[in-house]
């Protein structure tokens, strides 16, 4: 195989307000690039793994900006399809400081991604893999955009390609019953699935704490493994062996988009060598360590990752 990992989503900028300033009356915002399924495909491409990312985008600035970041830490995008016009996506970030939680403000109508068709993929290539990733927020955002995800999930499962869905649900780009009736299709073909608790709960209608939410996630949707978390209760794998769970420690925290992707990439990055658990510690450190910088993408060397044992300087 070419690729480790292969994976489709909108490559966007994100405008991130200054902490302790409101969107409304902010003066200047921080400029970075976001995209879940890039932010995954390049936590890994940083730890040795050959991983490709297919997005559409309008030829300009704002596109070179974010394919820049993701091409600067080794992710292959010999398969994004640029567009001679149209608008990329943007979001706004409004940092919470408690008790004010985080707010997102999405801006990513009406842009070529949105209108993506399945003859658009490079199918030969994308299919060149271990492992095929996709995410929930993408297969939320448009019909066409659902219909690719799909078409994806289907052809790497009769090829017998391993398939991780990170179910991501966003209330503000659809409700539980439609995420429900586009991903559980994907879901049962899936060889993990990340789910959080309050995922399952508002896609899955399952209920509990987060140990029996994730079992019963797994009988559900009849999959070997579901990784589930609980912000920052506890993190749990459900097999057909049993289940694990694992203590989070809490941190300080810098900046939190992307802790979530880099917790899947260092999950992942363990499966990939045929040990989730030993993935889901690698997941919890690398989560750690995005929350201790700006920007979406989390940059990280295997060697930090042995580094962040330590608060003490690395000399």
């Amino acid at each position: 195989m070419t690729y480790d990992l292969t994976t489709i989503g909108e490559g966007q900028i994100r405008l991130t307000c200054h902490k302790g300033e409101r969107l409304a009356s902010a003066s200047n915002l921080r400029m970075t690039a976001a995209c879940s399924e890039a932010n995954v495909s390049g936590l890994l491409a940083q730890l040795g793994r050959q991983t490709a990312w297919c997005t559409v985008l309008p030829k300009g600035d704002l596109a070179k900006r974010v394919l820049s970041e993701y091409r600067s830490v080794g992710v292959d995008l010999s398969n994004v399809v640029m567009r001679p016009d149209g608008r990329v996506a943007i979001y706004f970030m409004e940092p919470g400081q408690y008790p004010m939680p985080s707010k997102v403000t999405y801006d990513r109508l009406r842009t070529p991604f949105r209108e993506i068709q399945i003859e658009d993929v490079n199918w030969d290539s994308m299919l060149d893999t271990r492992l095929v990733f996709v995410t929930g927020i993408t297969a939320a955002l448009t019909e066409h955009t659902a219909k690719v995800l799909a078409y994806f999930v289907d052809k790497a499962h009769e090829r017998g390609i391993d398939i991780a869905l990170d179910v991501n649900y966003r209330s503000l780009l659809w409700d539980g019953d439609q995420a429900r009736k586009v991903l559980e299709p994907m879901a049962r073909k899936s060889s993990v699935v990340f789910c959080s608790r309050r995922d399952g709960e508002s896609v899955f209608g399952i209920t509990g704490n987060g140990e029996k939410v994730c079992h019963d996630l797994r009988e559900l949707l009849e999959v070997p493994i579901v990784v589930s978390t609980d912000q920052s209760d506890a993190t749990y794998i459900s097999t057909a062996e049993g289940q694990t769970i694992f203590k989070v420690d809490r941190v300080p925290v810098v900046d939190r988009p992307g802790a979530g992707d880099s917790f899947v990439a260092g999950t992942i990055h363990g499966y990939l060598d045929g040990d989730i658990q030993a993935g889901v510690r690698i997941g919890m450190r690398t989560a750690k360590l995005a929350l201790t910088h700006h920007g979406d993408l989390t940059y990280v060397n295997p060697d930090e990752l042995i580094a962040a044992n330590t608060s003490d300087i690395v000399r």
